[in-house]
């Protein structure tokens, strides 16, 4: 009997792997990379600095700070001051960096109603609501392991 645990490790990396490249591949129809997709995404609500978006990203500060460089270079994001922070300034995105956003994120609303057509809502809803929980168990490993 094979080991279903394992099984679905290797079903996750693969999804990831494979949502990673169709990232890339929906990000570069609009003339972006998957990076600054993510990074125009997560400060579109509130400006972050470059440390707490590489903390929500959880990737490195060197390289969101090389994207969010790229972003502010093509237009897309400007840096702000931080009333909290005088030397970390805020990232917050443009007009056009609002628009290049709202157009990826529309092209991979639309790719994902086609990949999801056949899964019914109740099984998606059932396989976030085991990956929540897998994450979370992560979480606890790794503060567990922080304290030892």
């Amino acid at each position: 009997m094979p080991d279903e645990t394992a099984l679905l490790i290797a079903d996750v990396f693969e999804a990831a792997g494979a949502l990673r490249r169709l990232g890339e591949r929906t990000a570069s129809a609009e003339g972006l990379t998957q990076a600054r997709w993510q990074l125009l995404s997560v400060v579109s609500e509130d400006p972050l600095s470059v440390p707490q978006a590489a903390r929500r990203l959880g990737v490195s500060r060197q390289n969101i700070q090389r994207v969010a460089n790229d972003l502010v270079s093509h237009g897309l994001a400007t840096y702000e001051s931080n009333p909290d922070h005088r030397s970390s300034p805020l990232l917050t995105l443009t007009p056009r960096g609002q628009e290049s956003l709202a157009r990826v994120t529309d092209r991979a609303t639309r790719l994902h109603r086609t990949l999801f057509a056949t899964i019914p809502d109740e099984e998606i809803h059932a396989t976030r609501t085991s990956l929540r929980r897998l994450l979370a168990a992560l979480d606890r490993d790794e503060g567990a392991k922080g304290k030892r």
